[in-house]
């Protein structure tokens, strides 16, 4: 088993959950969030035409799902497809092995429980 943890921009969010889905992930948490990467934030306009100012933190969207080695690929493939805009602040997907998985209602545990 694996998690993903994946950061991506906030108006993805329902095109990545959807591709996951379609590629064997049967179950996500959805996280609001703020960061910056290398790019150290973005400047915006002022609305009220009063220049421009630094936006440090910016908004971005955190995804974490427990999957089933096969299902890791396939599911990294769905997700770059559907968040890659090939500018910065695009995201970034963590991969961390897991241990074991309990379901509490039931207590299955390993990939009976995911």
């Amino acid at each position: 088993m694996k998690k993903l943890e994946i950061i991506i921009r906030p108006g993805k969010i329902e095109a990545v959950r959807k591709a996951m889905e379609a590629a064997g992930c049967n179950g996500l948490t959805v996280i609001q969030a703020e960061g910056h990467g290398t790019q150290k934030g973005m400047t915006k306009q002022n609305q009220f035409g009063g220049g421009s100012y630094l936006m440090e933190m910016v908004p971005k969207v955190r995804i974490v799902a427990i999957v089933k080695d096969d299902y890791v690929e396939p599911i990294i493939e769905a997700i770059i497809k559907e968040a890659r805009t090939g500018q910065h602040g695009d995201g970034k997907i963590f991969i961390s092995d897991i241990r074991d998985s309990v379901r509490i209602r039931t207590g299955e545990r390993g990939e009976k429980a995911i």
